[in-house]
Order: C-alpha cells, then sequence, then structure tokens
C-alpha cells in the first residue's frame, strides 16, 4: 500500500492493520440514548474513569432525569465534580434535558431509533452543548447508527495520516473520515484508532519505531527526514 494511496483505500488498509493488531473491540454495555446523551457530557474535557464516576455519582443521586432536570443546580452540580467542569457540565445537562421535555413532552427518546439517520443527527446538534462529536456517539454506540466520532486521539491521527486535510477542525473531520471509512467499519475503526492513539501514536514524542501503519504515515516520513 502506497502512501499516496486514495483515502478510501488508505483508510481501509488502516482499518484492516488495527483490527489485526487489536482486535475487534467491544465497549461497555450500550446506554439508552437519553444516558448515553449525559454520558458524552460529561465526559468532555476528562477521561474515561472520571466519566464514568460522575454518571454514576449522578444517577445514584437522582432516581430519574426528571430529578435531575428539576434539581437545584447546585446538587447537579456537586454531583458531578469528578467530571471536571462541573460549574458548565451541571447547567448544560440540565438545559438540554429541558430543552427536550419542552420540544417532546417527556425524556424519552426511543424515537430516534426510527428516525433517519441525518434527521437524527440535526435533531441532536439542535441542542446548545451538543456537537458532532456527542450526536455522533449517541448515534453509533446507543441507536446502532452510522456515525464516526473523532474525539482528540482520532483528529491528531487521522492528520499524521493525511486522512483529512492537515487543517480540517475536528467538527470538519466528522464527516471527512465518516465519507472514506465504510460504515461497516465505523465502531471499529473508532474504537481501535483511540487505542492506538493512547498506546503509540501520542502527541508527544510518539513510538514511530513500533507503529504498524509506519510506512503509511506522512508525519513518520517527515519527522524521519527531518532528523537525519
Amino acid at each position: 500500500m502506497s502512501i499516496m494511496a486514495k483515502p478510501k483505500d488508505l483508510a481501509l488498509e488502516i482499518h484492516t492493520r488495527l483490527l489485526k493488531e487489536y482486535g475487534k473491540p467491544v465497549w461497555r454495555n450500550p446506554l439508552p440514548p437519553l444516558d448515553e446523551l449525559v454520558s458524552t457530557i460529561l465526559s468532555q474535557n476528562t477521561n474515561d474513569v472520571n466519566r464514568d464516576r460522575a454518571f454514576e455519582a449522578l444517577t445514584q443521586r437522582f432516581d430519574t432525569w426528571e430529578a435531575v432536570r428539576d434539581a437545584d443546580e447546585s446538587k447537579v452540580i456537586d454531583a458531578i465534580r469528578t467530571a471536571g467542569l462541573a460549574n458548565q457540565k451541571g447547567p448544560r445537562i440540565q438545559a438540554v434535558l429541558r430543552a427536550i421535555t419542552e420540544e417532546r413532552g417527556s425524556l424519552d427518546l426511543c424515537f430516534l431509533e426510527e428516525m433517519p439517520d441525518k434527521e437524527v443527527y440535526d435533531w441532536l446538534t439542535g441542542f446548545k452543548g451538543v456537537g458532532p462529536k456527542t450526536a455522533a456517539i449517541v448515534m453509533l454506540f446507543s441507536l446502532g447508527k452510522p456515525a464516526f466520532p473523532v474525539d482528540t486521539h482520532i483528529h491528531r491521527i487521522s492528520g499524521r495520516l493525511r486522512l483529512r486535510p492537515e487543517k480540517a477542525s475536528a467538527e470538519a473531520s466528522h464527516t471527512i473520515l465518516a465519507d472514506i471509512f465504510p460504515p461497516e467499519t465505523y465502531y471499529t475503526a473508532h474504537l481501535n484508532i483511540i487505542r492506538h492513539g493512547r498506546e503509540v501514536c501520542h502527541a508527544r514524542n510518539p513510538k514511530c519505531s513500533e507503529c504498524i501503519l509506519q510506512d503509511l504515515c506522512v508525519y513518520y516520513q517527515e519527522t524521519s527526514t527531518d532528523a537525519e
């Protein structure tokens, strides 16, 4: 496979190599869409462990999402402190819950399962604080709909491999990567690229000598040439 291969061919090769290296990943058990939405808001700018601790604390303190919606803001903030940025995330979660209630009359999101994919994406991103990544995570992991979430690892690696234009934003990269990866690979490719970013392709001091994508990587070729 040449480093100059067409983006779709390159994406499929990357997926195939990572699948061989890491296997088929299995994320946690799927959450209901509203649970996933709240969990993903909690995940912003923090790690999985702190997100899960905050989500567990929130659901232990409040019996229902209606109770979270109607609670004193300070109590919600206090419950999710382990997620970081609680003063922002607490009001954001409550605002989304209120907006959903105002539009739908309840907090039941099961109707999303029957909606066309594009309409689901547009509906979710219509709420303040719900961006492309949050919507894509809810779609892919909770609703089983085709979407390609782009986190910091995926944005970094896709840039180094030139799967996307070098200056493309994370927001723009959602559409770019969804167009070049086959939809049936979204789940596995998303999780394996993140794992590769955590274990090998670090933001600083990446382990290029150990990387199975080395021959496909523009970043490696540029930096190894610079080092010579």
